[in-house]
């Protein structure tokens, strides 16, 4: 092997290292989905997408459609990966000291109540249109970064720490408002039975069991049993993620190794199976009447506008009340610029819409809103971070240390 080839394939392995390259793969899964579902072979999009698949046993069968599977099953070990990182960061990352973990919590916490409560400004008159107060309350993390890595190198390295830290806190407040806010008709038995499955798995961990074999089956387990209970089966990733083995012994850690192994299968086939059955929005259907509908500007103008004011104006205020501490090389400019990525919802806030609306009802006017708002929020953001990197020089104003 030639020293060109090696560096050649060292920098392709980086590239797919980095998560924001999952992001761009996510984008162009969504853009394939935009041109299939406007392209003479629509039909076919939608035939896959409500092709039925499941099993058969006994006289029963267990049959969904495909777009089910994807967002009820496949996104169960995004949510498992979520929950890893989120531990890790806990435990010995960004969020694992108070200090290092006050900044982005503020501004995670600030970015929550007032996409909110835009959304409800718009809603409050619609009792069905309120189930979806949620959709802007959450950041892409995928998409954020992929954005951000367009500015390459003139991006500080701590604005790239703060906002991940930041859309990790954000992933798992999000994470809390589904288990909460999009649960009914609790099947208690079958519940119980899911938690049994995670007292188990706990039990395992402190016996010292490290075989991801274990986990991984009980995580099946635990889908099934919140499949059936009426709290969405996604969040069994969540709670497997924490008891899955952390602790490092002959130098490696059962938590660390899974979270690896699935970074990829997450980024580059997860993800953007989801993008791609979800990001099929029919132009030829949209109507400007579709904007008289609630749901679009409260999920619109909470994402472009909510989002980035709770972000930047709690920052500024933890700020300047000498509550958060925030890394010296960033400028408020910058901080701004971040903010305004924070209005990208996209995958959360699809799958938030998911569970706030049956199937088919609203579903057009919410990707209408998602997309405008995302694409909105993505060119904002890098017009004000492109402006604020070629500004940097040395002793520009930085914020309080």
């Amino acid at each position: 092997m030639t020293q060109d080839s090696a560096g050649w394939r060292g920098r392709l392995a980086a590239y797919f290292h980095d998560g924001a390259a999952g992001g761009q793969v996510l984008i162009l899964s969504a853009l394939a989905a935009l041109i299939w579902a406007n392209s003479p072979a629509s039909g076919l999009y939608e035939a896959l997408l409500h092709y039925p698949l499941g099993v058969s046993a006994g006289g029963r069968s267990f049959t969904k459609p495909l777009e089910v599977w994807i967002n009820d099953a496949l996104m169960a070990f995004f949510f498992l990966l979520a929950g890893l990182e989120i531990r890790r960061e806990m435990v010995e990352g960004q969020l694992a000291s108070l200090s290092r973990a006050a900044a982005p919590a503020v501004a995670a916490i600030g970015g929550m109540p007032v996409p909110a409560v835009i959304y409800i400004g718009f809603a409050w008159r619609d009792p069905a249109a309120l189930r979806g107060w949620a959709v802007p309350i959450a950041t892409d993390i995928a998409f954020s970064l992929a954005v951000l890595r367009v500015l390459g190198s003139r991006v500080p390295v701590g604005l790239r720490v703060f906002l991940t830290a930041l859309a990790i806190i954000d992933d798992l407040a999000a994470i809390l408002v589904i288990a909460v806010a999009y649960t009914e008709n609790l099947d208690v038995i079958a519940l119980a039975a899911g938690g049994a499955v995670w007292a188990g798995l706990a039990l395992l961990n402190r016996a010292g069991v490290r075989s991801q074999v274990p986990y991984m089956a009980g995580f099946v387990l635990m889908w099934a049993c919140f499949a059936r209970s009426g709290v969405h089966p996604t969040l069994a990733g969540v709670a497997v993620a924490f008891v899955v083995p952390m602790q490092q012994r002959d130098g490696t850690s059962p938590a660390h190794a899974l979270e690896h192994f699935l970074n990829g299968w997450v980024a580059y086939l997860i993800l953007p199976l989801f993008g791609l059955a979800n990001a099929g929005l029919h132009l030829s259907e949209l109507s400007w009447r579709m904007i008289a509908d609630p749901v679009v500007p409260g999920v619109l103008f909470g994402l472009l506008l909510g989002k980035p004011l709770g972000v930047f104006g709690f920052t500024w205020l933890g700020a300047k009340l000498k509550l958060i501490r925030l890394p010296a090389q960033l400028s408020w400019q910058l901080l701004f610029g971040a903010a305004l990525l924070c209005g990208i919802g996209f995958t959360m806030s699809l799958f938030i819409g998911h569970l706030a609306f049956e199937e088919g009802v609203r579903e057009l006017e919410l990707k209408l809103a998602i997309f405008t708002a995302s694409l909105l929020s993505a060119a904002a953001g890098l017009w004000v971070l492109a402006r604020a990197t070629r500004q940097m020089r040395p002793g520009a104003p930085r914020l309080p240390a």
